[in-house]
């Protein structure tokens, strides 16, 4: 079994349903999970009414007059969902040439006086005006909670490949209704021919456990990092998510899943946009990941052993999970990236992390 990739391995989830190729699929997730960190995932238990639904909604998203995007702007709501403008925010120093709005699921948020700050973290989305867009709100929480309901089978799956329990990662989810709160972003790059930088967005690994990303247009531009540091081409395929493993994930598991490095190049000059929605699945914000020891059978850590060390990464973001809450690693992550939210809903945090006053552009690392 190579050690390297050189392509994103497709799986197809309607394997799942028999028992003669589940064991099969179970295979294939083990290598995408140890090897790759990431996957295409065709036959995706979502209805495709709502994806198309969905898709045919983002390019109206986004020719909302500015007005009207700026009102729900992501300055407006502690818990970092809103609209964010073009280029305002930077990766290894470099603008990130994307316009986006975040969305969650549904949830009230528990925070009160005394508590953890992280906990404000999740509550209510801002919507866009429902008689500009109508019905696009019921669109995307259909979306987003079928794709929650899919992340969870697919932590079980998750847990059959590494040799565990079904419910061994349990423990990081409080799945009675309401408890748990998951994001998305709907994401435009633009083409933008006044622009040196082809960044989209620069190299980073994603938090939380899992990330199911909808490829919405036909644009490349999804890239990986392999092993060795190559960056892989993940064009979009019809039909398909793209799942990938978050930092959360790989730091649980000592590393035997792999959160892999990913980026965003912009469209060629003279494109349509690039537009894409991902769904960010988050877990507990209380858990310390150090407080829960996994153990793997012997033939699934030489799995592991196999594969080698990896190479140096473009990618360094996320690396407290191994120390603090899952809520504030978070947290800090958000406030580094929307210093202008920290600054209006966490004036402790900002001055701690931003001792010269509100920058130009936010950054993750």
């Amino acid at each position: 079994m190579a050690t390297n990739f050189t392509s994103v391995p497709i799986l197809d989830y309607s394997q799942v349903s028999s028992p003669e190729s589940r064991s099969a699929f179970v295979k294939e997730l083990r290598y995408a999970l140890i090897n790759v960190g990431f996957l295409y995932l065709s036959n995706p238990p979502v209805a495709g009414e709502d994806i198309q639904a969905l898709i045919d909604y983002v390019p109206r998203l986004f020719a909302l007059p500015q007005e009207e995007k700026d009102k729900i702007r992501m300055a407006n709501s502690q818990h970092f969902l809103g609209y964010s403008a073009l280029g305002r925010e930077l990766t290894k120093g470099k603008t990130d040439q994307r316009e986006q709005f975040d969305f969650a699921t549904e949830h009230e948020n528990r925070w009160k006086p005394g508590d953890p700050e992280y906990l404000k973290l999740w509550g209510p989305s801002q919507w866009p005006d429902e008689t500009l867009l109508p019905g696009f709100k019921a669109t995307m929480l259909r979306y987003l909670n079928q794709v929650e309901q899919l992340s969870y089978d697919f932590i079980t799956l998750l847990s059959e490949a590494f040799g565990l329990s079904s419910d061994a990662l349990d423990v990081f989810f409080d799945k009675s209704p309401g408890a748990m709160q998951h994001r998305g972003k709907v994401v435009k790059y633009p083409a933008l021919d006044s622009v040196n930088s082809n960044q989209g967005v620069g190299p980073h690994y994603d938090a939380g456990f899992l990330t199911f990303l909808l490829q919405v247009s036909p644009h490349p531009g999804l890239q990986v990092q392999n092993l060795s540091g190559e960056w892989i081409d993940a064009p979009p395929i019809p039909g398909t998510f793209v799942v990938n493993i978050g930092k959360a994930l790989e730091t649980v598991t000592q590393g035997l899943a792999r959160a892999t490095s990913h980026r965003v190049l912009s469209p060629p000059r003279g494109s349509t946009p690039r537009y894409s929605i991902p769904f960010f699945q988050n877990i507990r914000q209380d858990i310390k990941l150090s407080d829960v020891r996994l153990e793997f059978p012997a033939d699934v850590l030489k799995l592991k052993e196999a594969r080698g060390t990896t190479g140096e990464t473009d990618s360094v973001n996320f690396s407290e999970y191994d120390r603090l809450p899952s809520g504030e690693v978070n947290l800090i992550g958000r406030i580094k990236s929307h210093p202008d939210v920290a600054q209006r809903h966490y004036p402790e945090l900002f001055k701690h992390f931003f001792p010269q006053g509100l920058p130009e552009y936010g950054s993750a690392y």
